[in-house]
């Protein structure tokens, strides 16, 4: 198996005839995903999604795929495919159509009416070209054929890229479920049509490869879901991904059935199950959704809400009616389903919002302790199934963290796949498949790209490290006044503490330290401004470190009069 080396440089030219796979993201993260193909000057891009942030990344709203490695290429660009309507493969199309509102997206139509929504709001009309399973376009050099997958959203597709340097196949996010709840089934007879043809490269989901045996279905959860509702006293608040249709549809029938009226809560989440329901996605009976106003005037046991949250999100409406800062209110009695599984890095987050529910007397069901959930990506044994169908000549495991790439490799590897054909990359890393070999050539750039408010790219690691510093540690600032020409203080030093803790009066036992080390600097004839705050943070930060084994931010100010 070959992998990437940290001392990797630059992919060189493309041989004449081959094909470059580099992936922006979504390798060694849950998220983020977004692949470049090129063959003959010209680049296929398939997803472009955003990743959500952790708890080192304070201030953050979403992290997106770095584009300076083709920035310069836009021109080359012949669409974007997009495998399906969820965050992670679709969240970073505006902020890439930003810089070329031209570039064609190719999805299925609820994939493309869920882009055209978010794009509205970046007032951004974009070129569409919509397929479906079974379909096949030329888009440039690229062949792409659709086919169609099962997965936690409808109309997911994989796509077949025919080149003259041979036929990729990238999954997308895919799982087997044999009862789907839309009946539409993941085409294992155009898989093995294409393995007939030959698959030179197959790019595969490895989210769930490290879990054995096969995904349940999603029918499975119904009944787990009557059960809920069935013994639910008062109101039931649901958390689920926005883009969840499927079960969404699961919990409008439970509601139905038990004489529930429904509301969609937060702004996405009423955007998105309006486009399903207007595109025939979402099955509806009438009377059953209503405006969360008109919810006052019914009894609790007659409530249903349904709300984004699902993942402890700060601002989302869950963590704050978890919070006391929603309208919402939690009281005694009520029901809350979290919906959906948990992302790696949310655990804490999620647990902390399902604490704060309880608090307030709800009864939270989750994954952890109801059948509510059912993972969207194919286990091991539903991968070693599809690779026995696939039979790719070289494997590239996608769409995970190291341990989920690494485990996929090796069912290819128990699958037949030689071990010198399967390729465990990461992002930025060129891999070029060249006379049916694939390998890697190089490394791009593609490190994060984080958005914090209407700013893209402009905050960095400095930027976040400071944060947290002042997070953890608080911050200390020091003013003082010197005199230009002769250095001598003048005014203070003045400290004050924020978040530090540590009283302002506690530093009255530094301050001479201070004003010893600023008069032998003025004598030995150091009185530029910028030296002097270096020493004044110095001489700080040492007192707080010796005395209260702490690091906080220290600001020190030095103004000559």
């Amino acid at each position: 198996m070959s992998h990437p080396h940290p001392e990797l440089g630059p992919p060189p030219p493309l041989p004449a005839g081959g094909l470059r796979v580099t992936p922006l993201g979504g390798l060694g993260e849950i998220g983020r995903n977004m692949t470049v193909f090129e063959y003959g000057g010209r680049l296929l891009i398939v997803d472009c999604g955003v990743l959500f942030p952790e708890e080192e990344q304070p201030g953050i709203d979403l992290i997106l795929p770095d584009f300076s490695s083709i920035r310069d290429r836009l021109d080359d660009i012949e669409g974007i495919v997009l495998t399906h309507g969820h965050e992670d493969h679709i969240g970073g199309v505006p902020f890439l159509l930003r810089e070329k509102p031209d570039i064609p997206l190719i999805g299925s139509k609820l994939t493309l009416a869920l882009i055209e929504a978010k794009l509205q709001e970046h007032r951004i009309r974009p070129y569409t070209l919509q397929v479906a399973e079974g379909q096949r376009e030329r888009i440039g050099p690229f062949d792409c054929e659709f086919i169609a997958v099962n997965h936690s959203i409808p109309d997911a597709l994989a796509v077949a890229i025919r080149t003259p340097a041979g036929m990729v196949v990238h999954t997308g996010d895919f799982k087997m479920d044999q009862l789907p709840l839309d009946n539409r089934l993941t085409d294992l007879h155009a898989f093995a049509r294409l393995s007939e043809e030959g698959i030179d490269l197959l790019l595969s989901d490895s989210t769930n490869a490290e879990v054995p045996g096969f995904v349940p279905p999603e029918r499975d959860i119904s009944n787990v879901l009557r059960q809920v509702f069935g013994g639910a006293r008062k109101r039931i608040i649901v958390a689920s991904f926005a883009s969840h249709v499927h079960r969404i549809q699961q919990i409008l029938d439970a509601a139905h059935e038990y004489g529930r009226r429904v509301a969609f809560v937060g702004r996405s989440m009423v955007r998105n199950m309006g486009i399903a329901r207007d595109l025939g996605y979402l099955k509806v009976p009438p009377g059953l959704v209503v405006d969360v106003k008109t919810l006052d005037d019914l009894p609790d046991s007659q409530v249903v809400l349904v709300c984004t949250g699902s993942q402890g999100e700060p601002m989302a409406a869950l963590s704050r009616m978890a919070n006391r800062d929603h309208q919402i209110r939690i009281v005694d009695g009520d029901t809350v389903i979290l919906a959906s599984s948990l992302i790696p890095g949310n655990e804490n987050a999620v647990y902390r919002v399902i604490n704060g529910l309880t608090r307030w007397g709800a009864n939270v069901v989750h994954k952890g302790n109801a059948k509510v959930h059912v993972s969207g990506h194919a286990s091991a044994g539903e991968l070693l199934y599809f690779y026995n169908i696939c039979r790719p000549k070289n494997l590239m495991p996608v769409h995970g963290e190291w341990r989920h790439l690494r485990a996929n490799a090796e069912l290819g590897a128990l699958t037949g796949v030689p071990h010198d054909r399967i390729v465990i990359a990461e992002d930025g890393v060129a891999v070029d498949l060249v006379e049916g070999k694939a390998k890697i050539s190089g490394k791009v750039q593609a490190g994060y790209v984080y958005v914090d408010g209407l700013s893209v790219g402009d905050v960095g690691e400095p930027a976040l490290k400071d944060r947290k510093i002042l997070g953890d540690e608080g911050i200390i600032s020091v003013f003082v006044v010197i005199d230009s020409s002769t250095g001598k203080i003048t005014g203070g030093p003045h400290v004050q503490a924020r978040g530090s803790g540590i009283e302002d009066s506690a530093f009255a036992a530094v301050l001479p330290k201070i004003t010893e080390t600023l008069e032998r600097s003025a004598q030995d004839g150091v009185v530029e401004p910028h030296q002097m705050q270096q020493l004044v943070r110095r001489t700080l930060g040492k007192w707080v470190s010796d005395t209260y084994r702490r690091r906080p931010m220290i600001l020190p100010v030095v103004v000559e009069v």
